[in-house]
């Protein structure tokens, strides 16, 4: 290295975001050539600090901005004035965020405001309607204008970020999920629920939580879940509950009497990839299970109109199939009657990445401060 060592703050405040960005920084505290700072917001509390005690890692600071009822006003104007004193007091040298959360987006406003450059993880996904998902679609777009340094996932993602003409340089890196899953499942880790044999059932793993998805179309997806469920008797559903009480109380009175749903708290990341490895298939409203759950093998379905990750659905990898009850019990009976589509999906490639990505990004940053 021909450069004097520099400061990169790695920002995160939602378990995705601790997930996805785990691998990076490891990758960048494994190598002398970088000072790196851990920056926590508390967008989500105990489930970053499962995921920080997985991957055994430690924030050198903790914004702690969690609150009851909190709104997305709250979380962005705590993160960006907390955000703001950090900067200014170590003066990072680049800021690296993660997706799409609204701890992502202040992040990156925070260090646009001090001419902090800043890279960003998982660029390029876009759905083209900013309400949907939200804000996730506008958090993404307004970072893309502020970044770098453009850390893409796939090549489609290299597209669009060339047509939304941003500045900054543009690469081509995998997702650093896949990084994550594959350290964390050649472990083989349980995922024990009370009352639930594996053995005995076809377990569809459930989540469910998106703002665009409360409402009429949670309980569109609940009718969806009960039609699979009385069809076939041979199946049970493992649902993890979101802590939020919009999503979790509507399924705790709907689902939580069947004898074959298994509601749960929220499983931390080594039972959820536990949990992936033994169900059958995958119903979700979540964007990084589609990533993940075919490196394993397994087809998902998703429960949204619109989806930022249409590599998958184009490799055969997921399917998109809406939160219609009706819908749902035709897509799910497509894979559980037929040995054949679901070997289809199944086996095919999954287009997120090779479990490198973290190593490239390093590689990239290096780079940068030579140039």
């Amino acid at each position: 290295m021909t450069f004097s060592k520099k400061t990169i703050c790695i920002t995160l405040g939602t378990r995705p975001e601790a997930i996805k960005l785990a691998p990076v920084i490891k990758c960048f505290q494994n190598t002398e050539d970088f000072d790196t700072k851990v920056i926590l917001t508390g967008q989500h509390r105990e489930m970053v600090a499962q995921v920080m005690d997985l991957f055994d890692l430690n924030a050198d600071f903790d914004l702690d901005i969690m609150q009851a009822k909190q709104t997305l006003g709250d979380i962005t104007c705590r993160s960006l004035q907390g955000l703001e004193t950090i900067y200014q007091d170590i003066k990072p040298d680049l800021v690296i965020t993660q997706g799409d959360t609204t701890t992502a987006f202040a992040a990156s406003l925070a260090a646009f405001y001090q001419q902090i450059p800043v890279g960003h993880v998982e660029a390029g996904l876009r759905t083209d309607n900013i309400y949907n998902p939200f804000p996730e679609e506008a958090n993404r777009r307004l970072i893309s204008q502020i970044a770098q340094l453009h850390f893409a996932p796939t090549t489609l993602a290299v597209e669009n970020l060339h047509k939304s003409g941003v500045t900054g340089e543009i690469y081509h890196t995998g997702n650093t999920v896949i990084d994550a899953l594959l350290s964390v499942a050649q472990k083989n880790p349980p995922c024990d629920v009370e009352g639930l044999d594996w053995n005995k059932y076809r377990v569809l793993l459930v989540t469910v939580h998106r703002r665009e998805n409360w409402g009429e179309p949670l309980q569109d997806i609940i009718s969806g879940l009960k039609l699979i469920l009385a069809k076939f008797p041979d199946t049970a559903i493992l649902l993890p509950l979101h802590r939020n009480p919009i999503v979790r109380e509507p399924l705790q009175k709907q689902l939580g009497d069947h004898e074959r749903v298994f509601l749960t708290e929220p499983l931390d990341y080594k039972e959820l990839v536990g949990a992936i490895k033994r169900c059958f298939l995958l119903l979700t409203d979540s964007g990084g299970i589609q990533e993940e759950a075919p490196s394993l093998g397994k087809p998902v379905l998703v429960l949204r109109e619109t989806t930022e990750r249409p590599e998958a659905v184009i490799a055969g990898t997921a399917k998109l199939i809406g939160t219609k009850a009706e819908q749902i019990l035709f897509s799910g009976s497509e894979l559980l009657d037929s040995e054949n589509n679901y070997r289809q999906m199944a086996e095919a490639i999954n287009p997120f990445g090779d479990g490198k990505a973290s190593q490239r990004i390093l590689d990239i940053v290096r780079k940068y401060f030579l140039m």
